[in-house]
């Protein structure tokens, strides 16, 4: 799908100005050889077709095999029962009724549980997938409320839940920390996101603020969310002697099976992590409690386990968004150039988890200001760890910082756009990095063309449809882009032109297998049928993490590798008597079923005939990723400019999307079609997030007290309009194929595009989330 025509005649100069300073720069690029991907120079056309998704059939056909459905012999089903309180040790525990219901094979507690080393944490090391790092059964304490006491194992799984309802427990209760005002009064300290301190301070912010001719200064607050993928958390296991084969519903195979061996004190290729079918992850498909329960009582009964979490399992054993309280502060001079930017404020974690939500990170790198003051402080309580959910940080740190730039145009009296477009910076704001690529204007131009955002009437009310009050607002998405060490790729090619690529990736939805089987076929000149992507299986090469929208590029820099190793080995077995003799791998590259000369595709030899001539069927090579240099060189994001129109009654205060656009530019769009599908559904999250998405936190006793979809609202189709996505498809000259991440940017700036159109339609600010209609009555 393109923009119009002339925003698409602006973005096409805009890239070959790109190519054209890629091509200067090519000493950092970090593609083997020091040149840029010759991909932008695609000539096969898969790459960018709205090509259909390759396990879609599979998938509505009911052929495709997810974690809760693999069959074992023998196979065991679990149950687990959750304490109830925050804090306190176990006093009882009587298990005699549920061992002896029907069907039940074993009861397994901290008192016969088998010995076993916490999880490692996520993100305290390279393949560290934990979610927490208490100890797993191992005693009678209790660290949250919903922290797992009991795992039944039965014939069936309701006989499983029949015998869990039998357990009775007692507890000593503690006192515990649940009231985040309470545990700010305790005392914070400074977050930490991936090792860095999320503190940056440029010049005197509050001093320019003080003398800013034009200012806000305003608090935002975010409420807990928690995950609700469509499949819930699950994994089917066994133990062969001590080797753990185990298919789990993961977004991180290497990562889970290197961490359960450290678990179970065993080394890491006696785990076998397999994950063919995700059905959505967002951040929560790692290593949980779950997976570890069901692999030791696995142990104990000498059967193999299928543990799937009920949707109130995944809410008491899953972490998920935790809540935000956020000061944001502009200063601007009169004619709207910022002065000072100011973005601080505290967030709830465990002491168990590494994940304070990053909210400063879009006011690092959105607009050019004088002076910044950006801070997250984390106060403790005693709950579940939080974790990663989709666009942890930016969805939530675009709300305040999108809002008060909107609320800074009001007091300006300029358009909302212009005065973003007026601030936009022309290197990194506040680590003096160029920019990879940076065509946002051209984002914003191209939607609010296509939005219609001239028609707007600036004047909040002023807009009237009978009992409904219309109104427009806008915000920025960014996010960063992000590409991991440990991709690695193998290519087996053979004679007959097929080729077959493995990495443990992962498939949770969004397409990877179809977009990475294009570029493949790309890059080796093939048909999109000559080839297979292999993924989600811990013992194929690299860990692949999905997650920050990295996959992509991870696997694309680990694809390019092993292609380069692939020519390498081709032209040495071509010889002398080739038409590619004296050439090098970074000369040639595939077309029309074998190699060709890049500028000369005269000098061509299809691989049929390569391998006949050595006699060989097939040729496998494997390859390494470089690491991820350019994210040292380069400030590299991708964008979009989001554009909501909403209609409020002024009777009930029901609020309703009526149309919302995004205009995105990330970098080349591998496949529109699935593009598409990924940016509209981190819109729709976006929404969910803006109108209704929140976990009811009892602050007395530290339970969620709306553990189930019936409770807790997301959208449905009566809440989604149609929405329109469009992109400027420039590459990124600095990144594997020219691409950059899209999984999250959608949800990113959307909640704040909503609050922005909900203030021009009834002139009231929100600033709590969810905008419920009790809040604009």
């Amino acid at each position: 799908m393109s923009i119009v025509d002339s925003a698409k005649q602006a973005a096409q100069a805009a890239a070959q100005t790109v190519l054209k300073k890629a091509v200067e720069l090519a000493p950092d690029s970090w593609i083997p050889g020091g040149k840029p991907d010759p991909l932008i120079h695609h000539r096969h056309g898969h790459v960018g077709k709205p090509v259909s998704r390759i396990d879609g059939p599979l998938k509505v056909q009911g052929k495709a095999t997810f974690a809760a459905e693999f069959t074992l012999e023998g196979m065991a089903y679990a149950a687990v029962a959750f304490g109830t309180v925050p804090k306190g040790r176990i006093a009882t525990l009587d298990t005699t009724r549920a061992e002896a219901a029907p069907g039940v094979i074993l009861v397994m507690t901290y008192r016969n549980a088998p010995r076993m080393h916490p999880m490692p944490l996520f993100l305290t090391g390279e393949k560290a997938a934990g979610g927490d790092n208490l100890p797993i059964m191992q005693d009678d304490r209790i660290h949250w409320n919903g922290q797992p006491i009991a795992v039944v194992l039965a014939e069936t799984q309701e006989q499983a839940d029949h015998a869990k309802s039998l357990i009775r427990v007692t507890y000593e209760v503690e006192t515990a920390t649940t009231a985040f005002a309470e545990a700010k009064a305790q005392g914070t300290e400074p977050g930490l996101f991936m090792g860095h301190p999320l503190e940056v301070e440029i010049g005197d912010a509050e001093a320019a603020l003080a003398k800013a001719a034009v200012k806000v200064d305003v608090g935002y607050r975010t409420p807990r969310h928690n995950h609700n993928a469509i499949e819930p958390h699950a994994a089917t296991l066994a133990w062969d002697g001590d080797n753990l084969m185990i298919h789990d519903a993961s977004q991180a195979v290497g990562h889970t099976a290197w961490s359960l061996a450290k678990v179970f004190g065993i080394n890491e290729r006696q785990v076998h992590v397999t994950s063919p079918y995700v059905g959505g992850g967002f951040g929560s498909k790692t290593l949980w409690q779950h997976q570890v329960l069901a692999a030791a009582a696995s142990k104990l009964a000498g059967r193999p386990v299928r543990i799937a979490l009920s949707r109130e399992g995944v809410y008491r054993m899953v972490g998920g968004r935790t809540l935000t309280e956020q000061r944001v502060a502009i200063g601007a001079k009169a004619d709207g150039r910022f002065e000072a930017i100011i973005h601080t404020g505290t967030v709830a974690m465990t002491r168990h988890n590494a994940l304070p939500e990053p909210f400063i990170l879009p006011a690092r790198s959105a607009y050019a200001a004088e002076s910044f003051k950006l801070d997250v402080e984390v106060a403790y309580l005693d709950m579940l760890a939080n974790t990663f959910m989709r666009a942890p940080g930016e969805a939530v740190g675009t709300f305040g910082l999108e809002c008060a730039v909107d609320e800074l145009a009001v007091a300006l009296g300029m358009d909302p756009v212009e005065l973003r477009i007026l601030n936009e910076p022309d290197k990194d704001p506040t680590e003096g990095t160029p920019f990879s690529a940076r065509h946002i204007v051209e984002a914003w131009r191209a939607g609010a063309e296509r939005f219609g955002w001239a028609n707007r009437n600036p004047t909040p009310g002023a807009v009237r449809d009978g009992e409904w009050l219309v109104g427009m607002g806008c915000a920025t998405a960014t996010y960063p882009y992000y590409r991991m060490p440990g991709g690695a790729a193998r290519i087996t090619l053979t004679q007959d032109g097929r080729a077959r690529v493995e990495i443990a990736a992962h498939e949770m939805g969004m397409g990877t297998a179809t977009a990475q089987t294009q570029v493949t076929a790309e890059r080796l000149g093939l048909e999109l049928d000559q080839v297979t992507f292999a993924y989600g299986d811990s013992w194929q090469p690299g860990v692949v993490l999905a997650g920050g929208s990295q996959q992509t590029a991870a696997i694309g820099a680990a694809v390019i590798a092993a292609q380069h190793a692939l020519v390498t080995e081709l032209l040495k077995l071509a010889g002398n008597d080739s038409p590619l003799a004296g050439l090098k791998a970074d000369e040639v590259g595939g077309f029309a079923g074998g190699l060709a000369k890049l500028d000369d595709l005269s000098r061509h030899e299809s691989y049929a005939s390569i391998l006949a001539r050595v006699q060989r069927h097939e040729v496998v090579v494997e390859a390494s990723a470089p690491l991820p240099l350019e994210t040292q060189h380069w400030s590299m994001h991708s964008y979009g400019a989001m554009f909501c129109e909403v209609r409020v009654n002024t009777i009930t205060g029901e609020t309703r999307v009526s149309r919302f656009l995004g205009s995105f530019d990330c970098g080349r769009i591998l496949n529109a079609k699935t593009a598409a599908s990924q940016l509209r559904g981190g819109i729709i999250m976006g929404l969910g997030l803006a109108l209704m998405e929140e976990t009811q936190f009892d602050e007395r006793k530290g339970r969620i007290m709306n553990p189930s979809l019936a409770e807790y609202h997301v959208p449905v189709h009566l809440d989604v309009p149609a929405i329109e996505v469009i992109w400027t498809d420039i590459p990124d000259p600095h990144t594997p194929m020219g691409a950059r991440g899209i999984g999250e940017i959608g949800i990113t700036g959307t909640g704040a595009a909503v609050a922005n159109a909900i203030y021009n339609a009834t002139g009231k600010r929100i600033r709590d989330l969810p905008i419920t209609l009790d809040k604009l009555m």
